[in-house]
């Protein structure tokens, strides 16, 4: 059975996973009980993972590198993401 906290997470990630594709990127719910989101730019297929984690008075989504927006804005997050994942990878 699901607990409350990963019912949460599965709300906040799920919202997130809609705002990416209307931003035309790509993801995946993974994890079971413990899920992440991976999501990935069909075009540069620059990818990263998501967490959704509660912090202070609310719910965070942090991703590498140093990626960090609240939870409850799933559009700026996704926007976010889009600019990361949209350009070049820099290499070392």
């Amino acid at each position: 059975m699901t607990s409350t906290f990963s019912q949460q997470r599965l709300t906040y990630l799920g919202s997130l996973s809609a705002e990416l594709s209307r931003q035309g990127l790509a993801s995946r719910m993974v994890g079971g009980d413990d899920p992440v989101l991976w999501v990935w730019h069909p075009e540069s297929l620059r990818q990263t993972i998501v967490f959704a984690t509660p912090a202070g008075d609310g719910w965070l989504f942090l991703w590498s590198p140093d990626g960090r927006e609240k939870a409850g804005d799933p559009r700026g997050t996704a926007e976010s993401l889009d600019r990361l994942l949209s350009t070049p990878d820099p290499g070392p």
